[in-house]
Protein backbone atom coordinates (compact mmCIF):
# COMPACT_ATOMS: atom_id res chain seq x y z
CA UNK A 1 0.00 0.00 0.00
CA UNK A 2 1.57 3.54 -0.50
CA UNK A 3 2.23 6.27 1.57
CA UNK A 4 2.82 9.26 2.63
CA UNK A 5 1.96 11.82 5.51
CA UNK A 6 2.16 15.49 7.60
CA UNK A 7 3.06 17.17 10.05
CA UNK A 8 2.10 20.65 11.72
CA UNK A 9 4.51 23.45 12.28
CA UNK A 10 4.59 25.54 15.48
CA UNK A 11 6.73 28.65 15.85
CA UNK A 12 8.23 29.48 18.82
CA UNK A 13 5.96 33.18 19.77
CA UNK A 14 9.26 34.66 21.05
CA UNK A 15 12.21 33.75 17.97
CA UNK A 16 9.71 32.28 15.30
CA UNK A 17 11.73 29.39 15.00
CA UNK A 18 9.93 25.95 14.68
CA UNK A 19 9.63 24.31 18.34
CA UNK A 20 9.71 20.88 19.22
CA UNK A 21 7.82 18.58 21.67
CA UNK A 22 9.86 17.84 24.56
CA UNK A 23 8.78 14.63 26.31
CA UNK A 24 11.35 15.79 29.62
CA UNK A 25 8.64 19.58 29.90
CA UNK A 26 5.49 17.82 28.43
CA UNK A 27 5.68 21.09 26.48
CA UNK A 28 6.74 22.61 23.10
CA UNK A 29 10.35 23.89 23.23
CA UNK A 30 12.42 25.96 20.79
CA UNK A 31 15.71 24.68 20.61
CA UNK A 32 17.17 28.30 20.04
CA UNK A 33 15.87 30.04 22.92
CA UNK A 34 14.25 27.80 25.04
CA UNK A 35 10.99 29.46 25.33
CA UNK A 36 8.14 26.67 26.60
CA UNK A 37 4.98 27.71 24.29
CA UNK A 38 1.54 26.15 25.12
CA UNK A 39 0.29 23.80 23.54
CA UNK A 40 -3.46 22.28 22.96
CA UNK A 41 -3.19 19.56 22.53
CA UNK A 42 -5.73 16.66 22.91
CA UNK A 43 -5.44 14.54 26.10
CA UNK A 44 -8.23 12.77 26.38
CA UNK A 45 -7.03 8.81 26.30
CA UNK A 46 -10.61 7.59 26.54
CA UNK A 47 -11.48 8.96 22.93
CA UNK A 48 -9.25 6.33 21.17
CA UNK A 49 -11.36 4.44 18.79
CA UNK A 50 -11.40 1.14 17.73
CA UNK A 51 -12.06 0.46 14.11
CA UNK A 52 -14.58 -2.55 12.86
CA UNK A 53 -12.03 -4.87 10.70
CA UNK A 54 -14.12 -6.14 8.28
CA UNK A 55 -15.41 -2.67 7.31
CA UNK A 56 -12.27 -1.48 6.72
CA UNK A 57 -11.05 -4.49 4.62
CA UNK A 58 -14.13 -3.86 2.46
CA UNK A 59 -13.34 -0.32 2.10
CA UNK A 60 -12.03 2.60 3.54
CA UNK A 61 -13.25 6.20 3.09
CA UNK A 62 -11.02 9.27 1.67
CA UNK A 63 -11.25 11.24 5.23
CA UNK A 64 -9.58 8.29 7.05
CA UNK A 65 -6.58 8.78 5.00
CA UNK A 66 -3.47 11.39 4.92
CA UNK A 67 -2.74 14.05 7.59
CA UNK A 68 -4.14 17.12 6.74
CA UNK A 69 -1.10 19.02 6.92
CA UNK A 70 2.34 19.57 4.77
CA UNK A 71 4.84 16.74 4.71
CA UNK A 72 7.64 15.34 3.01
CA UNK A 73 8.45 11.71 2.89
CA UNK A 74 11.54 9.79 1.68
CA UNK A 75 12.50 6.31 0.84
CA UNK A 76 15.58 5.01 2.18
CA UNK A 77 17.37 2.91 -0.93
CA UNK A 78 19.12 0.84 1.67
CA UNK A 79 17.07 -0.54 4.59
CA UNK A 80 13.65 0.84 2.61
CA UNK A 81 12.54 2.46 5.43
CA UNK A 82 10.22 5.37 4.76
CA UNK A 83 10.45 8.38 6.82
CA UNK A 84 8.39 11.29 7.30
CA UNK A 85 9.33 15.08 8.63
CA UNK A 86 8.30 18.54 8.50
CA UNK A 87 8.55 19.78 4.57
CA UNK A 88 11.09 22.55 5.25
CA UNK A 89 13.85 20.10 6.77
CA UNK A 90 16.84 18.65 4.76
CA UNK A 91 17.62 14.79 5.07
CA UNK A 92 21.15 14.02 5.07
CA UNK A 93 20.98 10.64 5.77
CA UNK A 94 18.51 7.78 7.27
CA UNK A 95 17.52 7.86 10.29
CA UNK A 96 17.27 4.40 10.22
CA UNK A 97 20.75 2.66 9.17
CA UNK A 98 22.68 6.04 8.91
CA UNK A 99 22.65 5.71 4.40
CA UNK A 100 22.79 8.85 2.51
CA UNK A 101 20.65 6.92 -0.66
CA UNK A 102 17.43 8.67 0.22
CA UNK A 103 14.71 9.00 -2.55
CA UNK A 104 11.86 11.53 -2.35
CA UNK A 105 8.20 9.85 -3.05
CA UNK A 106 6.14 12.53 -1.94
CA UNK A 107 3.51 11.76 -5.08
CA UNK A 108 2.66 8.44 -2.89
CA UNK A 109 -1.00 8.30 -2.24
CA UNK A 110 -2.25 9.05 0.95
CA UNK A 111 -1.86 6.29 4.17
CA UNK A 112 -4.74 5.38 6.45
CA UNK A 113 -4.44 8.17 8.93
CA UNK A 114 -3.48 7.10 12.73
CA UNK A 115 -6.16 7.28 15.28
CA UNK A 116 -3.72 7.29 18.32
CA UNK A 117 -0.25 8.15 19.58
CA UNK A 118 1.78 7.45 22.38
CA UNK A 119 4.09 10.88 23.33
CA UNK A 120 7.47 10.46 24.32
CA UNK A 121 7.93 9.92 28.20
CA UNK A 122 11.01 9.34 28.49
CA UNK A 123 13.92 12.16 27.78
CA UNK A 124 16.95 11.97 25.83
CA UNK A 125 19.35 12.57 28.47
CA UNK A 126 17.78 9.46 30.29
CA UNK A 127 18.13 7.72 26.88
CA UNK A 128 22.01 8.17 26.83
CA UNK A 129 22.71 7.05 30.36
CA UNK A 130 20.89 4.22 30.27
CA UNK A 131 23.11 2.90 27.07
CA UNK A 132 25.91 3.95 28.64
CA UNK A 133 24.90 1.60 31.32
CA UNK A 134 23.31 -1.13 29.10
CA UNK A 135 26.45 -1.28 26.86
CA UNK A 136 28.81 -1.61 30.32
CA UNK A 137 26.56 -4.54 31.39
CA UNK A 138 27.73 -6.60 28.35
CA UNK A 139 30.90 -8.32 29.19
CA UNK A 140 31.29 -10.07 25.93
CA UNK A 141 30.73 -6.64 23.61
CA UNK A 142 34.08 -5.34 21.93
CA UNK A 143 35.85 -2.48 24.34
CA UNK A 144 35.16 0.33 22.13
CA UNK A 145 32.14 -0.32 21.47
CA UNK A 146 30.58 1.97 23.74
CA UNK A 147 32.42 4.77 22.63
CA UNK A 148 31.64 4.61 18.84
CA UNK A 149 27.79 4.05 18.92
CA UNK A 150 27.63 6.82 21.64
CA UNK A 151 29.26 9.60 19.25
CA UNK A 152 26.22 8.51 16.97
CA UNK A 153 22.79 10.63 16.85
CA UNK A 154 20.50 8.75 18.48
CA UNK A 155 16.94 9.39 17.26
CA UNK A 156 13.34 9.78 18.62
CA UNK A 157 11.47 8.24 16.17
CA UNK A 158 7.40 7.35 15.75
CA UNK A 159 7.26 3.70 14.52
CA UNK A 160 3.62 2.43 12.75
CA UNK A 161 1.73 0.05 14.74
CA UNK A 162 -1.44 -1.67 14.36
CA UNK A 163 -3.24 -3.24 17.08
CA UNK A 164 -6.32 -5.86 16.97
CA UNK A 165 -8.52 -6.68 19.06
CA UNK A 166 -10.55 -9.94 18.26
CA UNK A 167 -12.61 -12.64 20.93
CA UNK A 168 -11.72 -15.99 19.92
CA UNK A 169 -13.70 -19.23 20.44
CA UNK A 170 -11.92 -22.34 19.93
CA UNK A 171 -13.09 -26.38 20.35
CA UNK A 172 -10.05 -28.76 20.83
CA UNK A 173 -9.62 -32.17 20.53
CA UNK A 174 -6.84 -34.15 21.76
CA UNK A 175 -5.54 -37.67 22.84
CA UNK A 176 -4.60 -37.05 26.82
CA UNK A 177 -1.86 -39.34 27.92
CA UNK A 178 -1.60 -40.69 31.44
CA UNK A 179 1.84 -42.20 32.92
CA UNK A 180 1.59 -45.19 35.07
CA UNK A 181 4.49 -47.84 35.96
CA UNK A 182 4.76 -51.82 35.63
CA UNK A 183 7.24 -53.53 37.06
CA UNK A 184 9.39 -56.21 34.35
CA UNK A 185 10.36 -59.73 35.26
CA UNK A 186 13.54 -58.26 36.11
CA UNK A 187 11.92 -55.86 38.85
CA UNK A 188 12.86 -52.81 37.00
CA UNK A 189 9.94 -50.10 36.29
CA UNK A 190 8.82 -49.20 33.30
CA UNK A 191 6.71 -45.99 32.47
CA UNK A 192 4.04 -46.78 30.19
CA UNK A 193 0.92 -44.25 28.49
CA UNK A 194 -2.49 -44.91 28.55
CA UNK A 195 -4.46 -42.73 25.83
CA UNK A 196 -7.83 -40.93 26.08
CA UNK A 197 -9.69 -39.32 23.99
CA UNK A 198 -10.65 -35.46 25.26
CA UNK A 199 -12.36 -32.06 23.92
CA UNK A 200 -13.15 -28.74 25.49
CA UNK A 201 -13.18 -25.04 24.54
CA UNK A 202 -11.52 -22.32 24.94
CA UNK A 203 -13.21 -18.89 25.06
CA UNK A 204 -10.69 -15.69 24.94
CA UNK A 205 -11.05 -12.43 24.04
CA UNK A 206 -7.70 -10.62 23.07
CA UNK A 207 -6.81 -6.43 23.78
CA UNK A 208 -4.36 -4.59 21.64
CA UNK A 209 -2.43 -7.43 19.69
CA UNK A 210 0.25 -5.34 18.67
CA UNK A 211 1.48 -5.76 14.94
CA UNK A 212 4.89 -3.47 14.17
CA UNK A 213 4.64 -2.59 10.23
CA UNK A 214 8.48 -1.08 10.38
CA UNK A 215 10.94 -1.78 8.13
CA UNK A 216 13.90 0.44 9.29
CA UNK A 217 14.44 -1.16 12.80
CA UNK A 218 15.66 -4.93 13.28
CA UNK A 219 12.22 -7.23 13.93
CA UNK A 220 13.52 -8.88 16.56
CA UNK A 221 14.43 -5.48 18.35
CA UNK A 222 10.38 -4.52 18.17
CA UNK A 223 9.46 -7.44 19.84
CA UNK A 224 11.82 -7.24 22.51
CA UNK A 225 10.71 -3.90 23.46
CA UNK A 226 7.00 -4.62 23.60
CA UNK A 227 4.89 -4.40 25.61
CA UNK A 228 3.73 -0.99 25.04
CA UNK A 229 1.19 1.25 27.29
CA UNK A 230 -1.47 0.67 24.69
CA UNK A 231 -4.87 0.33 26.20
CA UNK A 232 -4.15 2.65 29.50
CA UNK A 233 -2.35 5.64 28.28
CA UNK A 234 -2.83 6.54 24.31
CA UNK A 235 -3.95 9.64 22.85
CA UNK A 236 -6.01 10.49 20.31
CA UNK A 237 -4.32 11.51 17.40
CA UNK A 238 -2.78 15.54 17.49
CA UNK A 239 0.23 16.22 15.22
CA UNK A 240 1.50 18.79 17.64
CA UNK A 241 2.89 15.88 19.53
CA UNK A 242 5.18 14.83 15.99
CA UNK A 243 6.22 18.39 15.78
CA UNK A 244 10.34 17.71 15.51
CA UNK A 245 10.38 14.20 15.40
CA UNK A 246 10.38 11.63 12.68
CA UNK A 247 7.87 9.26 11.87
CA UNK A 248 8.24 6.38 9.59
CA UNK A 249 5.37 5.41 7.35
CA UNK A 250 3.98 2.04 7.46
CA UNK A 251 4.96 -0.42 5.20
CA UNK A 252 3.01 -3.47 6.30
CA UNK A 253 -0.83 -3.04 5.44
CA UNK A 254 -4.16 -3.62 7.29
CA UNK A 255 -4.21 -6.83 5.77
CA UNK A 256 -1.15 -8.29 6.14
CA UNK A 257 -0.99 -6.94 9.64
CA UNK A 258 -4.86 -8.72 10.18
CA UNK A 259 -3.45 -11.67 8.67
CA UNK A 260 0.17 -11.72 11.20
CA UNK A 261 -2.05 -10.97 14.60
CA UNK A 262 -4.44 -13.77 13.14
CA UNK A 263 -1.99 -16.31 12.93
CA UNK A 264 -0.41 -14.54 16.52
CA UNK A 265 -3.86 -15.14 18.63
CA UNK A 266 -3.74 -18.85 16.86
CA UNK A 267 -0.51 -19.37 18.12
CA UNK A 268 -1.82 -18.19 21.41
CA UNK A 269 -5.01 -19.89 21.97
CA UNK A 270 -3.30 -23.38 20.67
CA UNK A 271 -1.03 -22.83 23.91
CA UNK A 272 -4.26 -22.59 26.05
CA UNK A 273 -5.87 -25.02 24.12
CA UNK A 274 -2.76 -27.30 25.39
CA UNK A 275 -2.63 -26.37 28.84
CA UNK A 276 -6.63 -27.64 28.75
CA UNK A 277 -5.99 -31.09 28.28
CA UNK A 278 -6.00 -33.45 31.36
CA UNK A 279 -3.21 -36.42 32.12
CA UNK A 280 0.39 -35.69 31.83
CA UNK A 281 0.70 -35.54 27.97
CA UNK A 282 -0.93 -35.18 24.91
CA UNK A 283 -0.97 -35.86 21.09
CA UNK A 284 -2.70 -35.05 17.77
CA UNK A 285 -3.77 -31.70 19.00
CA UNK A 286 -6.70 -30.02 17.07
CA UNK A 287 -7.92 -26.90 17.28
CA UNK A 288 -10.72 -25.07 15.25
CA UNK A 289 -10.52 -20.91 16.37
CA UNK A 290 -13.54 -18.82 15.16
CA UNK A 291 -12.87 -14.84 15.27
CA UNK A 292 -15.65 -12.51 16.01
CA UNK A 293 -16.07 -8.20 16.99
CA UNK A 294 -12.49 -8.14 15.54
CA UNK A 295 -11.23 -4.56 15.44
CA UNK A 296 -8.01 -2.62 14.67
CA UNK A 297 -6.29 0.66 15.77
CA UNK A 298 -3.32 2.45 13.42
CA UNK A 299 -1.04 4.08 16.09
CA UNK A 300 2.35 5.60 16.32
CA UNK A 301 4.52 4.50 19.33
CA UNK A 302 7.89 6.53 20.57
CA UNK A 303 10.81 4.73 20.25
CA UNK A 304 14.61 6.22 20.63
CA UNK A 305 16.76 4.63 18.34
CA UNK A 306 20.99 4.44 18.28
CA UNK A 307 22.37 2.96 15.09
CA UNK A 308 25.51 2.19 13.89
CA UNK A 309 28.21 0.27 11.89
CA UNK A 310 31.04 -1.33 13.01
CA UNK A 311 32.60 -3.77 10.38
CA UNK A 312 29.99 -3.95 7.52
CA UNK A 313 27.72 -4.74 9.57
CA UNK A 314 24.72 -2.21 10.98
CA UNK A 315 23.66 -2.66 14.91
CA UNK A 316 20.81 -0.67 16.71
CA UNK A 317 19.84 -0.22 20.03
CA UNK A 318 16.50 0.73 20.79
CA UNK A 319 14.53 2.47 24.14
CA UNK A 320 10.91 2.58 24.61
CA UNK A 321 9.76 5.80 24.42
CA UNK A 322 7.46 5.43 27.19
CA UNK A 323 8.53 2.71 29.71
CA UNK A 324 12.53 2.94 28.97
CA UNK A 325 13.03 -0.89 28.45
CA UNK A 326 15.72 -0.98 26.60
CA UNK A 327 17.20 -4.14 23.75
CA UNK A 328 20.01 -4.20 21.18
CA UNK A 329 22.78 -5.92 19.08
CA UNK A 330 26.74 -5.30 19.72
CA UNK A 331 29.72 -6.70 17.97
CA UNK A 332 31.30 -9.79 20.14
CA UNK A 333 34.64 -9.61 20.96
CA UNK A 334 36.55 -12.37 19.78
CA UNK A 335 39.54 -11.70 21.97
CA UNK A 336 37.95 -11.51 24.85
CA UNK A 337 35.88 -15.23 23.89
CA UNK A 338 39.06 -16.61 22.79
CA UNK A 339 41.33 -15.94 26.26
CA UNK A 340 37.63 -17.35 27.98
CA UNK A 341 38.15 -20.95 26.05
CA UNK A 342 41.64 -20.97 27.19
CA UNK A 343 41.01 -20.35 30.79
CA UNK A 344 38.39 -22.84 30.62
CA UNK A 345 40.71 -25.48 28.74
CA UNK A 346 43.80 -24.52 31.04
CA UNK A 347 41.10 -24.72 34.36
CA UNK A 348 39.96 -28.05 32.93
CA UNK A 349 43.64 -29.53 32.65
CA UNK A 350 44.08 -28.79 36.07
CA UNK A 351 41.24 -30.82 37.29
CA UNK A 352 42.30 -33.23 35.23
CA UNK A 353 45.64 -33.65 36.63
CA UNK A 354 44.22 -33.03 40.30
CA UNK A 355 41.93 -36.10 39.77
CA UNK A 356 44.56 -38.24 38.81
CA UNK A 357 46.79 -38.04 41.96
Amino acid sequence: MAEITALNKYLCPACGAQAVWTPAKKALVCPYCSTVSPAELQGDGTLVGENDLAEALRALPDEKRGWAAERKTVKCQSCHAISVFDEKRVAQSCDFCGSPALLSVDDMQSPIRPGSQLPFQVSESQVRESIRRWYGSHFWARSDVGDKALTDTLHGLYLPYWTFDAHVDCPWEAEAGYHYYTTDSQGRSEQRTRWEYASGEVHQFYDDILVPASKGVHPKLLVDLEPFPTTTALLPYDPGYLTGWVVEQYQTDLIEAAQQSRARMTEIVRAECARQIPGDTHRGLRIAPQFSAQTFKHTLLPVWLLSYTYGAKTYQVAVNGATGKITGEYPISWVKVTIAVILGLILLLLFIQFQER
